[in-house]
């Protein structure tokens, strides 16, 4: 049995800030998928908003909150801005060299859709990269923290799923990891344990995110006993790059921040029929107006038009927006960009309080898996780097100050009842189809109809995973498999019970906002989905 003081689980933004500003009084262990660089992080262009420019603050609070469409924690909101200054100044203590102006070398500010000023700190179009960069120097040097790249954290390990009477309230042990190199699984035991790994947008067929954003963190605390809270608001980011040989590549918003403009085929700009604010309204409004444009004129993309402004601007402000589309021989300074909207962002996720805490003790949850009350129903760009940084501050504070610590002697993984898999098909059939339902049932615009359609086909192959998972070992494949089915599960389940349109939730059954909006909380202590999917599903089927 492994032993370590803390253990994050994710390699991005949230859990190397975090690793770092605790190494110094913990031990500390970073499960990664893959390697450190693979995370969401790593590919975020845009940059990081903040309250810097002078009198920003209101401005920054009042736009999240605009952008949230009604479902945000204004004081949380509040908190965030507030803490965003110093989040800079300590990326930039950390070595991070970010875009300067030429006339006095201060902070160059970009702007992005939803924004009322420049406020966006950022390293050229390539942010992500640069922080992780600097970051994962940071972390494989430092002799406190102990790094498991390839390995997939399995489960947590509870007080309750021990039994273990003598805990007052549910609390996290530890948790079982998979080497994905030997397929061994390991026990961990770990006095505090951090979720610290992102998203869930590869359930979708068509996602701006790495392969690695599978739901684990939120579906692991869902097992384990975890709230969680608006899993229904899924951010399609509108300009994910049209191209059969990139499926993944964004095209990041900053470019309508510099004056970009979406475009039909025929060339005629669109965005001004759909919103006063055009090209730079909130993500939710530009990815369902170019959902009804391409579904209303049979399109398979529309285009995003920056050819206006100077080749040298264009280069020296968007590097690898340029280069990347210049191998697949479009020339952005020339050429208008082909987009199409694409997953992006899970703005619900485990519910944790101002200090990062779950429901379940000595268990954190920071960064996009986590529901802190920041995004409400849509998440304002370039608030997730900033949202990664603050409660990494908060949650280091905070476990430092409690130094919780047990004895347990925890168990090893059994896998004596189980053989290895005959074949794996099932889990590639599954995974591909689960994709594609979610894309055309569970997308940017919903009806109960087609929410039923996926959820009843969530429960069938659900039980096929799962028998599958009981009587054969685990593979990375299979863990993040049944992973994404229970995420998919929960979204369909959200996305049912609000019966209204806000923000990222679009329903053509209830298109109407409500008065007074409530933020969906989910709890597994006290709720069934297997039976509501059957009742539903009768439902459906009579």
């Amino acid at each position: 049995m492994l032993n370590f003081d803390v253990t994050i689980i994710g390699s991005g933004l949230a859990g190397l800030s975090t690793a770092l500003k605790i190494a110094e009084t913990k031990k500390v262990a970073i499960i990664s998928k893959r390697q450190l660089i693979d995370s969401s992080s790593q590919w975020a262009q845009g940059g990081i908003a903040s309250a810097i420019p002078e009198g920003s603050l209101e401005g920054h609070v009042h736009d999240t909150l605009i952008s949230g469409a009604g479902l945000c924690d204004e004081d949380v909101v509040r908190f965030v801005s507030e803490k965003s200054a110093k989040t800079i100044e300590w990326l930039i203590s950390m070595g991070v060299d970010f875009t300067k102006n030429e006339q006095n070398n201060d902070l160059h500010f970009t702007k992005e859709g939803g924004h009322s000023i420049r406020r966006i700190a950022h390293v050229a179009d390539s942010t992500g990269r640069a922080v992780q960069s600097t970051l994962i120097q940071k972390v494989s040097t430092h002799p406190n923290i102990t790094i498991f790249e390839d390995h997939i954290a399995v489960d947590l390990i509870t007080s309750e799923k021990l039994n273990a009477k003598q805990f007052k309230n549910n609390t996290c042990l530890g948790l079982y990891v998979l080497n994905n190199t030997t397929g061994k699984v390991d026990t961990i035991k770990s006095d505090t344990t951090i979720l610290a790994s992102g998203g869930a947008s590869k359930v979708y067929l068509y996602t701006t995110n790495p392969d690695v954003s599978t739901g684990d963190g939120i579906a692991m605390a869902w097992r384990a006993g975890c709230k969680v809270a608006n899993l229904e608001f899924v951010q399609f980011h509108p300009t994910c790059l049209y191209h059969p040989q990139e499926k993944s590549f964004l095209i990041s918003e900053a470019l309508r921040g510099e004056g970009a403009v979406l475009k039909l085929p025929n060339n005629k700009p669109f965005m001004h029929m759909h919103d006063a604010r055009g090209d730079l309204a909130p993500r939710d409004v530009v990815a369902r107006a170019i959902d009804y444009e391409m579904k209303k004129r049979g399109i398979e993309c529309v285009y995003l038009d920056i050819t206006h402004r100077s080749k040298n601007f264009i280069i020296e402000h968007f590097p690898t927006i340029y280069e990347r589309c210049l191998k697949l021989n479009i020339d952005i300074t020339k050429e208008q960009i082909p987009v199409v909207p694409a997953a992006h962002y899970t703005c619900g996720g485990v519910m944790a309080n101002m200090q990062g805490q779950t429901n379940i003790e000595n268990l954190f949850a920071i960064g996009e898996v986590a529901y802190t009350g920041l995004h409400g129903a849509n998440r304002l760009a370039s608030n997730s780097l900033l949202e990664c940084l603050v409660f990494s501050e908060v949650v280091a504070s905070q476990i430092s100050k409690n130094n919780p610590s047990h004895l347990i002697q925890l168990p090893n993984w059994d896998e004596s009842r189980v053989t290895d898999a005959d074949e794996e098909v099932l889990i590639t059939h599954t995974w591909n189809e689960l994709r594609r339902f979610m894309w055309n049932y569970v997308g940017i615009v919903r009806t109960n109809k087609r929410l039923l359609r996926a959820m009843h086909r969530i429960h069938m192959l659900k039980k096929e995973v799962h028998d599958f998972y009981r009587n054969f070992k685990i593979s990375n494949n299979l863990i993040e498999l049944r992973n994404l089915l229970q995420v998919a599960e929960l979204i369909i389940y959200s996305a049912l019970e609000r019966k209204e349109s806000r923000g990222l939730h679009f329903s053509k059954d209830y298109p109407q906002l409500d008065e007074k909006p409530m933020v969906t909380i989910l709890d597994p202590t006290n709720l069934d989905i297997n039976q509501y999917n059957q009742e539903k599903g009768q439902k459906y089927a009579s």
